[in-house]
C-alpha cells in the first residue's frame, strides 16, 4: 500500500474549534478507521490532550486509544487502524518518540499503509529533520533526524513579514533563509490554514492560506492550494 498523510500546519484555526477548518478534508483522509492511535508526547498533560482529540474525532466514529510514554507504545501502534501526532513542543515530542522507538515504528506502520495525521510539530517530524521548527529545545534529543515520510522541510505557522512592523528581530523568511546557508533540503513555510495531503509520491498542497516555497539559491516562492509538492527533492 502506499503512503498516505495529512499534514496540518495548525490544529485550530482563529474564531474555530479544534480542527474545524480541516474536519471534512480529515473526514475523507480517515475514511473506514475506526481506531485512532494519537500520540500527545508534544504536550505535558497526555490524558487531557487525548481526552480533546477523542471528543473531537468521536462525531466521526472513530475511536482514539492514547499512546503512552512506556512499553506499551508499540503495541498501542500496532492496534490501531491510523496515527496522529499532535502540536506542541517539537524536541520534546521527538525526544519521546526516540525514547519509546516510534520513529521507527511510525515510519514502519505509515510506509506499510496506516494513514498518518500531523498537527504542528505532529507535521514538523513528517519531514527529513525538525530543523525548521519554530520551537525551544526544552530537551535534548539525541538526533534532530525525523519520521522522513516527505523529503522536504516543513515549517509551520510560516509567518509573512508585515511592513508596518517596527520589530527589529529576523523575520520567518530570514530564519529560513539562514538554514540554507547551512543546508540543501527545500522548505516548505506552510501557513495557519493550509496542509499537505500526501499519497505515494504524491504531495498537494490543501486549505485555503497557501505556502512559500524556499529551495537554496533560489527567491522564495509563493504557493497556492493546488500545487504539487511531489517533485522538490528526491525520496531518502
Amino acid at each position: 500500500m502506499s503512503l498516505r498523510a495529512m499534514l496540518l500546519s495548525n490544529s485550530t484555526q482563529h474564531g474555530r474549534g479544534y480542527l474545524d477548518h480541516a474536519i471534512e478534508e480529515l473526514r475523507d483522509h480517515l475514511s473506514g478507521v475506526r481506531r485512532l492511535a494519537f500520540v500527545p508526547f508534544a504536550l505535558n498533560d497526555h490524558a487531557a490532550y487525548g481526552a480533546k482529540v477523542r471528543d473531537r474525532l468521536a462525531p466521526l466514529g472513530i475511536e482514539v486509544a492514547v499512546v503512552p510514554a512506556d512499553g506499551r507504545a508499540l503495541r498501542a501502534l500496532e492496534e490501531a487502524e491510523a496515527i496522529f501526532v499532535g502540536g506542541g513542543n517539537t524536541f520534546r515530542l521527538l525526544h519521546r518518540m526516540i525514547a519509546t522507538g516510534l520513529v521507527a515504528a511510525i515510519r514502519r506502520e505509515v510506509f506499510a499503509g496506516k494513514p498518518y495525521v500531523g498537527a504542528s510539530a505532529g507535521t514538523v517530524v513528517g519531514g527529513p529533520t525538525i530543523r525548521t521548527t519554530n520551537d525551544m529545545p526544552i530537551v535534548h534529543p539525541e538526533t534532530l533526524d525525523a519520521l522522513a515520510l516527505v523529503p522536504f522541510q516543513i515549517n509551520c505557522h510560516y509567518l509573512d513579514a508585515d511592513p508596518a512592523s517596527t520589530h527589529m528581530g529576523e523575520t520567518r523568511e530570514t530564519r529560513l533563509r539562514e538554514f540554507h546557508e547551512e543546508n540543501e533540503t527545500p522548505v516548505v513555510g506552510l501557513r495557519e490554514g493550509a496542509w499537505i495531503r500526501v499519497a505515494g509520491d504524491r504531495a498537494t498542497l490543501r486549505g485555503t492560506t497557501g505556502a512559500r516555497l524556499f529551495v537554496r539559491g533560489d527567491a522564495p516562492r509563493e504557493l497556492a492550494a493546488g500545487a504539487d509538492l511531489g517533485g522538490l527533492c528526491p525520496r531518502r
